[in-house]
Formats: C-alpha cells, structure tokens, sequence
C-alpha cells in the first residue's frame, strides 16, 4: 500500500491499526508524517521544532504494544516536559529552557506506543487566543491561510486540520483546546480537573483552571488518548471522579434520551458571528431529530464579572511564569 497517499486519511487508531496488523512499519507512518510536515509546514507554521530523532530512537528500542503504537504526535511546548529537550513556552525569554524530567503525561504517551514527533506553536506563554508569535511567527488556518488557526493550542490544531499529525497535545484553561479545534473544525474537549496528570512537578495549573488532553481529527481519537492518559498520580492537588468504563467504549454506545441547553448569546454581550448561531442551532436540530430534548437556556452569570476574574489569575500566574523562566536561564 502506498502509505504517503493515504497517510492523511487515518486517525490515529487507524494507523495504529495498519501497524499492528503488519501492513505497514512504524517507520513508514513516520516518514508520511514528516513527508506533510515538510510539504505543508513552510505555509502553516503549525510546526516549530523537530522531535524526529527521539521517534526515530524510540522505534529502533522497540514500541509498547499500546493503543496508538506508531502513531505521530505533536506537542504544543507549553507544560509538557521532554527531559533534555528545549521548552520555551514560544518566548524569547525561555529560548533553550529544558527540564531535566519527563512529564506524567510524556510517560503516558509513550506508554500508549505514540511517537513524540515534533513540537507545535502557541503565542508565547499561551496567553492569548490567536498564535501569533514573536518568537515563531504566526500559525495559519490550513484552511485559510489568511484566517487564524486560534488560540492558545493554534500549532496543536493547525497540524491535525492539515493532515501533518493525527493528534497532537494541548491544553486549555479559558478555551485554548476548544477555540483551536473549532477555528480548523477539529475535535477538542477540554476534561474535568484532575482527569489528567501535570505532574512529577506541579500538582496543577493556573489554580486548576488548566485542564491537559488533545486536540484530534475524530471522537474516537480523542476518547481513547483520554483512556491512555488520565488517572491520579501522587502529589495531584485533585483527583476526578472515576469513570465507569472506557472512554472509547462510551463513543459507540447509545446515551439515551437527554436534555440538551443551547445558547447562541453572548454571556459577555458581545455580537455572535451569524455563521456561529447557525452552527448551533443546526446542531440543536440535529439533537432534536435525534430524539434528544433540546431547550433554550444559558446559566445566568456575569460574562463581564468572569473575564475579569479570569484576566486576574492570567496576570498572576503569567508573571510567575516569567520569574521562573528569568531564574532557569540566568543560572
């Protein structure tokens, strides 16, 4: 088969699946990969730094038998340590940072038989909804290249939207998976706190607002990366409630009759794009034709009173971030 065609059209468990089977070599999956990297990337710019070696290394020390075995993933270079590996969180300050451990989450992954490909771009210190970069300039939508691929995991999304990788890690505290997969029409759910570790280090992010998982090409990507990857460590600040069976399970079964809120309104009051309403109400009527009941409604906050408190605790933690980065390469 010939694999640098059809490369693009597998999710993750797919290749995983042509891997297992012995219809192709994780090698083969992994040049494919850098074979769109290097066709794509020059436009995109979703793809900022080269893990290609350590894939490489990991595929001649052999594989773990796990769900996503030879399957390429990117990493947003924020939070995830690689030990050895530079993590610049896109700043200029940070240029050359590296941690001298591996992530909970690396480990996981690794665990899961993934590839760690490549790194992905993201505006410096996640801190913004478009990936705009100093440091590594702008991130463009695949689909468009003169729109935005969003924000704050802008190279996460633009890399599965483009075919360069399946998956890719991301992160979100106020929308920076969920903003990203809906700007390239990707899948991303940000979990429950606690669902996914931040450790060895830190027992948590931005007070727990930040949540870590993926962003993906299908639901069934997405759920079993969760199953790989969620679970308590030692010294988490919380633990989420345990699940009742796989995730990736839960995709393919019927969920029954549910009750569905939509809201098209700003709770800020700013305007709402007419394309947007039109998106939701469409799956609004999806659900009903679906047999689901689906209502009108909206929690009853203060949009404005949140962003504010939000803006807070981004300015907080942004400056701590900044101290400990000026202390890492000052030393």
């Amino acid at each position: 088969m010939q694999l640098f065609s059809d490369y693009a059209n597998y999710d993750g468990l797919g290749l995983a699946e042509l891997v297992r089977t012995r219809q192709v070599h994780p090698s083969e999956v992994l040049d494919a990969a850098w074979d769109t990297i290097e066709k794509l990337n020059p436009r995109i710019n979703a793809i900022v730094a080269s893990m290609r070696s350590i894939a490489e290394r990991d595929i001649r020390l052999g594989l773990p038998d796990g769900p996503f075995k030879g399957v390429p993933i990117a990493l947003k270079d924020e939070y995830l340590f690689y030990s050895g590996f530079p993590c610049d969180f896109s700043s200029r300050l940070g240029e050359g940072t590296t941690a001298p451990y591996d992530s909970t989450l690396i480990q996981r992954y690794r665990a899961a038989g993934l590839l760690i490909t490549a790194k992905s771009n993201l505006p410096e210190f996640g801190a913004s909804v478009t990936t705009e970069p100093v440091a590594k300039g702008a991130c463009n939508n695949p689909w468009d290249l003169g729109h935005t691929s969003g924000g704050s995991s802008g190279g996460s999304a633009a890399a599965v939207a483009s075919g360069m990788v399946p998956v890719a890690y991301a992160n979100d505290g106020a929308g920076s998976i969920r903003i990203p997969a809906s700007c390239t029409g990707c899948f991303g759910l940000k979990p429950t706190r606690g669902r996914t570790p931040t450790g060895p280090v830190d027992g948590e992010y931005w007070n727990g607002l930040v949540v870590q998982h993926a962003i993906a090409r299908t639901v069934r990507d997405s759920a079993a990366l969760l199953d790989a990857s969620d679970g308590w460590e030692p010294g988490s600040s919380h633990a989420a409630p345990g699940k009742t069976g796989p995730y990736l399970k839960d995709v393919s079964t019927p969920p029954g009759r549910l009750r569905i809120a939509v809201s098209t309104i700003s709770p800020a009051g700013t305007m709402v794009d007419p394309s947007c309403i039109e998106a939701a109400q469409k799956a609004a009527r999806l659900c009903r034709d679906l047999g689901h009941e689906v209502e009108e409604d909206a929690p009853n906050y203060s949009g404005q009173e949140l962003a504010s408190h939000i803006a807070n605790l981004l300015a907080i933690h942004l400056a701590h971030g900044i101290d400990q980065l000026a202390v890492s390469t000052a030393e």
